[in-house]
């Protein structure tokens, strides 16, 4: 397993394994949501509290962060660099 990114109250995802951070409010994205859902791939890691994000990951599965797109974004980066 490669770099760790945290996305929020101690929870990480692999680096090499995101292929998207979307912001949660748009109609797809809520369909992509329930998909997921319906699927077993949809993983909540957002402790209770609001989601602000929504990560992609290369296995379809989908996960849900507290965090916002920007901030994850900005620690993908660092740790690609």
């Amino acid at each position: 397993m490669g770099k760790l990114i945290n996305i929020g109250y101690g929870n990480s995802v692999a680096s090499e394994r995101v292929v998207a951070v979307i912001a949660p409010s748009s109609a797809p994205i809520k369909r992509l949501r329930e998909e997921a859902k319906r699927l077993n791939k949809l993983i909540d890691a957002t402790a209770g509290r609001q989601t602000r994000s929504v990560i992609v990951a290369d296995s379809d599965h989908v996960i849900l962060s507290s965090v916002q797109p920007a901030t994850i974004v900005s620690r993908l980066k660092e740790k690609r660099s």
